[in-house]
Parts: C-alpha cells; structure tokens; sequence
C-alpha cells in the first residue's frame, strides 16, 4: 500500500457514510463524527452502504490523502453497524482492504530489548 507505514493510528467509522462525499466532506467527518483532528497523521477507513466499498482520508505531511477501492468480487469485512469508531492496527487495516478478515489478524508479543552489560 502506498501510504503511512509503522505506527500509525487507523480509526474506522462503523456507520456507512454517503459515498459522494470527497477528501474535504470526509474530512469534515472525522471533525463532526469522530471528534477528531483529520490532519494529525492518523488513517481514518469509511465503508459505503454496500460492502465492497471502503474510502480512506489521511495527511501526510503535505496534503489530504484519498484512497477508494471497490473490491469486484466479494466484500469487505466490516465491524457490526453502530455509532461509533473502532481502532485497528495497521496489520489488521492491510489485512481488511484485502477483503480477508482482519479480527483474525492479533498483533505480535515483542518483548522489550533489555541493555546488557
């Protein structure tokens, strides 16, 4: 994917949005439904009505960044319809616009390097 990589915060709204909406409504989104600042670096995922639909909006340092992709065949896996936002990780968001099943995706146990000496 191209985009942030690492560490970074991916915040998906659970309720589907209007898909006309572009970079700046999305945006406007995140401010209004999410309480969030849409320019502070983090991933913010939106789904359509229909499920093989998913637009992301992020910053990355010199501009509103948008992606859309329309999977043609099959659906993406999608949190149950509420309000609200959930958090993933960035395993899980490269493992939902695969349109696999990212809830099955767990993060690795890495234990901290400890000085020796």
């Amino acid at each position: 994917m191209i985009g942030p990589t690492g560490a970074v915060r991916v915040m998906v709204a659970t309720k589907p949005v209007d898909f006309r909406k572009g970079m700046d409504g999305l945006a406007n989104l995140v401010r209004e439904s999410m309480a969030a600042n849409p320019f502070d670096g983090s991933i913010y995922v939106f789904r359509a009505k229909r499920t093989d639909r998913i637009k992301l909006v992020f910053w990355d340092g010199t501009g509103v960044c948008l992606v859309a992709k329309r999977l043609e065949d099959g659906e993406f896996r999608w949190p149950k319809i509420a309000d609200g936002v959930i958090r993933l990780s960035m395993a899980q968001l490269s493992a939902l616009l695969e349109g696999l099943d990212w809830r099955r995706v767990r993060p690795m146990e890495t234990p901290a390097p400890t000085l020796s000496g």
